[in-house]
């Protein structure tokens, strides 16, 4: 038998879509960015992505803004 184990270990930040400081899953995901397909191995960009584990909103920002 399958058990649930809800003791998630989350970052808490503040959730736009619930108004209120919630749990969420952070990661870092690998983005290219180049719709070029002779580019698209030098356009490979870091991105933190975060989900609400109240709502479901996904957020993601480009770690590095040169």
């Amino acid at each position: 038998m399958a058990t649930t184990d809800n003791s998630f270990n989350g970052i808490t930040e503040y959730c736009d879509e619930c108004g209120l400081e919630t749990i969420h899953e952070v990661s870092v995901q690998i983005r290219t960015e180049s719709v070029k397909q002779e580019n698209a191995q030098f356009s490979r960009e870091p991105y933190r992505v975060s989900e609400c584990q109240r709502c479901g909103t996904r957020t993601s920002q480009r770690m590095n803004n040169a």
